[in-house]
């Protein structure tokens, strides 16, 4: 299955510049390991150590948050949208 992954800002130099890119797979987990084989260093700032899903990171196929669905299990239809939303923290 082939889907469209939004890639923010901050990770586009994984990416070169690309704002949206072409990933494989029938779940999330394997969208991730296709996108990390074609832009390397990418799926060490979405995995943990453990291949979880970083806390900061949030993930959706198409408007659904990843973590209230199957996780990394979560199927990715062929021409679905996936986007990657690191958390933003500041404040004043």
């Amino acid at each position: 299955m082939s889907v469209n992954v939004r890639i923010p800002t901050i990770l586009r130099t994984y990416t070169g510049g690309q704002a949206e890119v072409s990933a494989e797979g029938a779940t999330l987990s394997e969208v991730l390991t296709d996108l990390e084989k074609n832009h390397t260093g990418i799926g060490a700032r979405v995995l943990d150590d453990a291949g979880n899903l970083r806390r900061f990171v949030n993930v959706y196929v198409n408007d659904d948050d990843v973590r209230f669905e199957q996780g990394l299990q979560t199927p990715t239809p062929d021409g679905a949208g996936v986007s990657i939303i690191p958390a933003v923290a500041g404040g004043c």
